[in-house]
């Protein structure tokens, strides 16, 4: 899972644009005009969808769209891929899943279509093929490179609970009376789904965007697809492979979930490796402690960011027009965690900077990166991501309905670390979820597929990756040491990772061993 917000490339203004131009479309179903189908596929129930014809067009929606004028400058065509609403009636309502594609220039030694996943769940991946061809390098030219906005996200047929934030996610609060608010909170979020989207919630689903995937596969004309997935995008992977064998080319997954760990309660257990990354942050900005005045010494550091959880725990902290309660500090922290590079430090150092400040009492108005996070959680602007968030969560698997299981854990979790154990170990809306329709997959036990992992990833922790090494013995698994990184092929600026996943690209073949790079190697 990327951070609460989104995926590290998806954070681009241009993909931010794109989602805020669809977020009051109303949700739309149609019928898929009959076909005339060759006769073998008469007996396929799907083959009217795996047999159409798609409409390929420019990319750019009108003269603000940025994401679809980076797309047509990278040679990309967009269409539409029609699916079924419900997998089970497939001649009943339908959907579309938009889909861009930027096309192999090295015909005669083609591989095929790549298809891309960037995570969240819920996070656009439409827009992605431009910098995913940069990070191949010259195996680029060997692959059609397709963006795929998952059913019910971005340009797809959208789903929008109306939601007064970005997130489902909050602290629990210090107290049973704070844990309580949240639970009022959540059971909210969970009504208004019911209410505005009841009708197709059970559909929004890992299992069914998996055979999307496949439908996609069979409308490009393909019998194999290769599959990049970035976090969720890991499991969305797993699911695939799992549901059609056979049907991958080649398969990376990078920032790896634990299919044994995934399910609505995904986020526990990554306190300690949120700590390590808080804590290396912290030495970070005390070396720059004239720029950004939170301590000389990573102590100094540590000892300002729990000022600051203390004082919004006491009296919500004035930040512009916003305010950052007990129950938003910890997650405006646990957001700034997820990319370690310099701007991303810097970013996340002036947005501790306006908190300290605000808890010391002076007038604020936030930083960009602050604003931003901000916006995402305590605006509607951004409700059609968290709402397909959480709907997928909620779908894949059930959760504990009994408040008290996760004030029980929150407290168990809070006594060890007060600053994300109440955040990582709260309840959500799928604790008030209608139960899915399906079981949860139960992943294969062997896939031959190219892992990458970061040590330090704060997200999807290396113990994850390391979990589905031992699960596929085929598998190899490329390791980014010494870095606090979530996702890195293609983001974090390793050269060893990189020229890794490049030469399997390439070629096909896995390494013969798993592979070790270092963080300084960039």
């Amino acid at each position: 899972m990327n951070r609460l917000a989104r995926s590290p490339k998806s954070t681009s203004g241009t993909t931010r644009k794109a989602a805020l131009g669809l977020a009051a479309t109303a949700l739309a179903v149609a019928a898929l005009p009959t076909a005339i189908l060759p006769a073998q596929a008469a007996s396929d129930p799907l083959a009217r969808y795996h047999h159409q014809r798609l409409d390929w067009k420019s990319c750019v929606l009108g003269p603000d769209d940025a994401t679809g004028k980076e797309l047509e400058q990278s040679g990309a065509q967009c269409a539409d891929v029609t699916v079924p609403l419900d997998y089970g009636d497939p001649g009943g309502r339908t959907i579309t899943v938009a889909i861009s594609r930027i096309r192999a220039a090295d015909t005669a030694h083609r591989v095929g279509p790549l298809l891309l996943n960037g995570g969240g769940p819920g996070g656009q991946t439409l827009g992605d093929p431009p910098w995913v061809r940069k990070a191949m390098k010259d195996v680029a030219a060997r692959y059609d490179v397709v963006g795929v906005d998952p059913r019910f996200v971005g340009r797809s047929t959208p789903l929008d609970c109306h939601w007064p934030t970005g997130s489902a996610f909050r602290g629990a609060g210090v107290d049973r009376a704070g844990f309580d608010r949240m639970t009022g909170f959540s059971e909210g979020l969970a009504q208004r789904c019911r209410q505005h989207a009841g009708d197709v919630l059970p559909h929004v689903t890992t299992r069914n965007t998996a055979r999307d995937l496949d439908v996609i596969r069979a409308a490009l004309g393909e019998r194999r697809i290769s599959y990049l997935g970035y976090s969720y995008g890991s499991y969305l992977g797993e699911v695939y492979t799992t549901m059609f064998p056979g049907r991958t080319e080649r398969v990376v997954l990078d920032g790896v979930i634990d299919p044994d760990r995934y399910g609505p309660r995904l986020l526990r257990g990554v306190e300690k490796a949120n700590r390590r990354a808080l804590e290396g942050w912290a030495s970070w900005a005390a070396a720059r402690d004239t720029t950004y005045g939170l301590g000389r010494t990573q102590r100094a550091v540590l000892a300002a960011v729990e000022h600051v959880r203390a004082a919004a725990a006491r009296t919500p902290l004035r930040l512009g027009d916003h305010r950052v309660d007990e129950h938003l500090m910890p997650l405006v922290v646990f957001n700034g965690l997820s990319q370690h590079n310099d701007a991303a430090y810097g970013d996340f150092a002036q947005g501790i900077r306006d908190m300290l400040r605000a808890a010391d009492g002076h007038p604020v108005t936030p930083s960009p990166w602050l604003a931003d996070v901000l916006k995402f959680v305590l605006t509607g602007t951004d409700s059609p991501y968290g709402s397909v968030q959480t709907a997928i969560l909620c779908g894949d698997a059930a959760a504990p309905r009994d408040p008290e299981v996760y004030w029980r854990d929150v407290q168990r979790a809070g006594a060890q670390d007060a600053l994300f154990g109440p955040v990582t170990n709260n309840l959500n809306p799928c604790a008030f979820w209608d139960r899915p329709r399906e079981r949860p997959t139960t992943i294969r036990d062997d896939l031959p597929a190219l892992l990458v992992n970061a040590t330090g990833d704060p997200r999807t922790t290396y113990e994850g990756a390391t979990a589905a090494r031992r699960m596929w013995p085929s598998s190899r698994l490329v390791t980014l040491r010494g870095a606090d990184q979530h996702a890195v092929y293609g983001v974090y600026g390793s050269r060893c990772v990189d020229a890794t996943v490049n030469a399997y690209l390439a070629t096909g073949r896995l390494p013969a061993r798993d592979v070790s790079c270092g963080a300084r190697d960039r």
